[in-house]
């Protein structure tokens, strides 16, 4: 669905207000990482303070560089240990940046034609639409959007590894429909008649993304967390943070062999060709 042209006033004032929060809680954050004796270990980097730096540009890297592809984000592979102090802003920077993500999804699913430089017009999510109203076009949504690790307990061992996976949407016919709205390029012309050929007990489609290399990390704490568990797996993409104990010895940290390629590849429920030409959406297999 499009948006109406004159809407725009509150969608910006929410999602300006939001971003604005992130900032100042990552700015407090990465101000206190910098003034604290925090230690970090990162993979590629021998020396401390060298790697303590990398751990802190990453966490605060929300921005698209010059050279960064879309839909891709900094990925830091560490350990950062810290006060306390220095945990609760983490704390805070995850909630800012859950905000974020209630304020900017649902205009995600929104579409809003936009003039091109050289004649026509394009649909964009309206999230791009209001950033760009903002100054923001360069904001990357999935590394503000991406949480900073906090382990609930002193770590003994921390493992990686590495899989080679990719996002996947299951989408209404009538969504993916929508998607191909107002093109009347040849390919999205026949692609409507596609969805229009499909059986009325298919109901779904998939659109899936490129792949990409998923890092995890695999955490043995020394003890139990508050939930009780003393084995846990996160997301790695950004480095670590754990509160260290004065008695407890620096976890050992296994880094994953990049030489040797992914891991491991998940298992697909969608057929491995396009069903459609102008979007990369697949059919689920039967």
């Amino acid at each position: 669905m499009n948006a109406p042209i004159d809407d725009l006033a509150a969608p910006r004032a929410a999602v300006a207000g939001a971003l604005r929060e992130l900032e100042r809680a990552l700015e407090r954050f990465l101000t206190a990482l910098a003034h604290e004796r925090a230690t970090a270990v990162v993979q590629g980097i021998e020396e401390p303070g060298e790697a303590l730096r990398a751990a802190s540009d990453a966490y605060g890297a929300i921005d698209l560089g010059m050279e960064d592809a879309p839909n891709t984000s900094v990925v830091c592979v560490g350990v950062v240990a810290a006060s306390r102090e220095v945990a609760a802003l983490a704390v805070a920077v995850n909630e800012a940046k859950a905000a974020l993500k209630t304020v900017c999804v649902p205009l995600q699913k929104v579409r809003r034609r936009v003039p091109e430089r050289g004649g026509g017009t394009r649909a964009l999510p309206l999230v791009r639409v209001v950033l760009r109203s903002i100054g923001r076009s360069d904001l990357n949504l999935l590394a503000a959007y991406r949480r900073i690790q906090i382990l609930g307990a002193m770590p003994a061992r921390i493992s990686y590894t590495r899989a080679r996976t990719r996002a996947v949407y299951k989408k209404t016919i009538e969504a993916t429909y929508r998607l191909l709205d107002g093109s009347d390029a040849p390919a999205a012309v026949r692609d409507r008649a596609r969805l229009e050929a499909l059986p009325a007990a298919e109901t779904h489609l998939a659109l899936v993304r490129d792949h990409y290399d998923n890092m995890r990390a695999n955490i043995v704490y020394e003890g139990l967390d508050r939930r009780g568990r003393g084995r846990v797996q996160v997301p790695a993409e950004l480095p670590l943070l754990y509160v260290p104990r004065r008695s407890a010895d620096a976890p050992v940290v296994e880094f994953p062999d990049d030489s040797a390629g992914p891991t491991r590849t998940r298992r697909t429920l969608i057929e491995p060709s396009a069903f459609l030409e102008s979007l990369p959406v697949h059919r689920y297999k039967r």
